[in-house]
This record gives structure tokens, C-alpha cells and sequence, in this order.
């Protein structure tokens, strides 16, 4: 069984497509195929010790799920499953997608979200990211100037976007036992 679980929730698509590309880069062994939190068992979940969890912010600042007009059922609607979950021993880095032109003031708001849930619950978060750089005025995602994981914007920057991930990936690789 691969090392790392990678799983996303989405609306447009496009946090899969970052999934995609951060599981390209790494083999079967090491890393799992991404996975849409929408067609997720929870003892699957449950089974990596690694986890790097995707989101996007949908408009006021939301995880996406069903109230946020998502399509589909998203982290909204499968987070209430893995409540009574602990996630001591377990290794997680976030990353989130947003507009930080359009929202600049709910900008990646549900990687603090994930971020909470999953600290609240005893799992060890890596890969705070810094914001220099960035456009936006505010963010529930960031903590003494890093965000609390990753934060890219395909919107208005997606010529950084290569860049961002390759650094993030690399930061958080020590802590995953990724061959970077």
C-alpha cells in the first residue's frame, strides 16, 4: 500500500487537477492516487498515516459541500464522519485554491477550516507557506504571515502555480519521506 494519501474535495475541478500533478510526481508506492472526498470511505481515510488534503474556498470564504452551492457533496458532508476520529500519530498538509481578486478578504479561507478540524483532533499539520507574494487583504489561513498550507490562486496567478507547489512539496518533505 502507497505511504501517502492524497484526497481533494472540488467544484470546477481544478483542486483535482492540483492533486494530479502533486501525485505525478511520485510513484505508486509512495504515493496513493488522489481521491475525491465525495467517493471516499472513511476507514480508507483512515488507513494513511500521510495526508495531503486539497481544497477550494468557495464564495464567502466556505468549504465546499452542498450550502456552498457545490455541485457535488464535498469536505462539508464528510468531515461529520471522521468526528469522532483521532488523528494522533498522523501527518497532514493542507492546500487550497482561491481568488484573492475576487475574495480578497475570505482569500483560501477553508484550508483554515481543514486546518482546524484536523489540529482539534490531534493530527500533527505541516506545511505552513508564506504569504509574501500574495495580493489579497485578508485570511482566516494565516498565522504570523504564513498561510497554515499552501495556497494557490489559478485564477490570477496561475504562472506561480508550478513554482508554489514545487517549493511547498519540498518544504513538506522531510516531514512525508518524499525523495525530493
Amino acid at each position: 500500500m502507497a505511504k501517502i494519501g492524497v484526497f481533494f474535495g472540488t467544484d470546477t475541478g481544478n483542486t483535482r487537477k492540483i492533486a494530479k500533478q502533486i501525485k505525478k510526481q511520485f510513484d505508486d508506492d509512495l504515493m496513493a492516487k488522489p481521491l475525491n472526498v465525495n467517493r471516499t470511505e472513511v476507514a480508507d481515510f483512515m488507513s494513511y498515516d500521510f495526508l495531503i488534503l486539497g481544497t477550494p474556498t468557495l464564495g464567502d470564504g466556505l468549504l465546499p459541500g452542498l450550502s456552498a452551492d457545490a455541485e457535488n457533496e464535498s469536505w462539508e458532508e464528510f468531515l461529520p464522519k471522521l468526528e469522532d476520529q483521532s488523528f494522533d500519530g498522523k501527518t497532514i498538509a493542507i492546500f487550497g485554491l482561491g481568488d484573492q481578486v475576487t475574495y480578497p478578504l475570505e482569500f483560501v479561507n477553508a484550508i483554515y477550516f481543514l486546518h482546524e478540524f484536523f489540529e482539534e483532533r490531534g493530527a500533527t499539520l505541516v506545511g505552513q507557506w508564506p504569504t509574501a507574494g500574495y495580493g489579497f487583504e485578508e485570511s482566516m489561513a494565516v498565522v504570523d504571515d504564513n498561510f497554515l498550507g499552501l495556497a494557490l490562486d489559478l485564477d490570477n496567478e496561475s504562472a506561480l502555480t508550478e513554482e508554489r507547489l514545487s517549493g511547498w512539496l519540498k518544504s513538506i518533505s522531510d516531514d512525508f519521506g518524499l525523495p525530493l
